[in-house]
């Protein structure tokens, strides 16, 4: 990190010029437009690093229900997840939130720390990890529609157009994938979804007035009683059976998914904006379906490249539609 990572009156001005769909350079022609660009492509490169990092985290939760129970493998990951953040925030002396921003603070840890790891591993019991991705694909317009209602932005026509179809082609892939019959696991899937897009918007929110990592790192703290109790709880009944891919899946959930994926979202989410930034994240199922196949031997169905190129089609829309 470099002194620029800290919230100033000057970085929050840039920011929300970002969060409005424009780089600096839109309010003065001429002045700063380069430097604005790079600040858009930047937090657009972040966020993306951010998809790469969360399309890895089904199959690695599958890996880690090798070793660990459900309700166990979500505990000891937040706290493993907590733990790094600790050693971040001690290492840069980085002082406790404002007492306004714990309410904050605490939806994304509800959302993303706890809930949505919880039901998307509950779901992925019983679904397989490409169904959990294809459904878990509405993610973008469900933050997009948390975050017109949370910031009062209405993205315009053509970018809801977009997400629209993005959102379509990902319903039907599920649908397709399968065989037109929901699994049982949907229920949890579609509760991860309204979690996840609340602890996204409001954690896009809070990085705009303190550093990415920091919002991550807080919220992680702030669960970690219930993380630790949690684990001592779960293991006891869930007892751990270590394997490789358990221990490796185990560790990249803690510090790759929960921890370094969700630093770099949510600094991109500052730069470009909650519902903009959302929209990359159209392309994750796919990603998911090749690290299925990769890492775990799922079959990948003909459709699956239309549907590649389809989600790709709406991405560049909606990064060029306006708000």
């Amino acid at each position: 990190m470099t002194a620029q990572d800290s919230a100033t009156p000057t970085n929050s001005i840039a920011v929300s010029g970002h969060a409005n769909g424009r780089t600096g350079g839109d309010t003065g022609r001429g002045t700063g437009s380069t430097h604005g660009t790079n600040g858009t492509r930047g937090g657009t490169l972040l966020a993306v690093l951010g998809v790469v990092a969360f399309s890895l985290t089904f199959p690695s939760t599958v890996w880690g229900l090798e070793s660990f129970g459900p309700w166990s493998l979500v505990a000891v990951r937040s706290a493993l997840a907590a733990l790094i953040a600790g050693g971040f925030l001690l290492a840069r002396r980085v002082p406790v939130p404002e007492r306004r921003h714990w309410a904050g603070l605490a939806v994304v840890g509800g959302g993303v720390v706890v809930g949505f790891p919880l039901l998307t591993t509950l779901a992925l019991e019983t679904s397989t990890t490409s169904h959990a991705a294809v459904v878990v694909g509405l993610l973008p317009l469900t933050t997009a529609a948390f975050a017109a209602v949370r910031t009062g932005r209405r993205p315009s026509r053509a970018f809801w157009l977009a997400a629209l179809a993005g959102a379509a082609v990902v319903i039907a892939f599920a649908v397709q994938q399968s065989g037109g019959a929901l699994s049982s696991g949907d229920l949890y899937l579609f509760g991860a979804l309204l979690v996840c897009a609340a602890g996204y918007t409001e954690g896009g929110r809070l990085a705009r007035v303190m550093p990415g990592w920091q919002v991550v790192g807080w919220a992680l703290i702030g669960c970690l009683p219930l993380a630790v109790a949690g684990a001592a709880v779960a293991l006891s009944f869930e007892p751990a059976r270590l394997t490789a891919h358990g221990v490796i899946g185990l560790a990249w959930v803690a510090a790759g998914s929960t921890f370094f994926g969700l630093y770099v979202w949510y600094r991109g989410m500052a730069s470009i904006g909650i519902a903009r930034a959302s929209q990359l994240q159209l392309a994750q199922p796919v990603l998911t379906l090749v690290w299925s196949v990769l890492l775990l031997g799922e079959h990948l169905t003909p459709a699956a490249p239309v549907a590649a190129v389809a989600v790709l089609v709406c991405i560049a829309v909606t990064q060029r539609a306006g708000t």
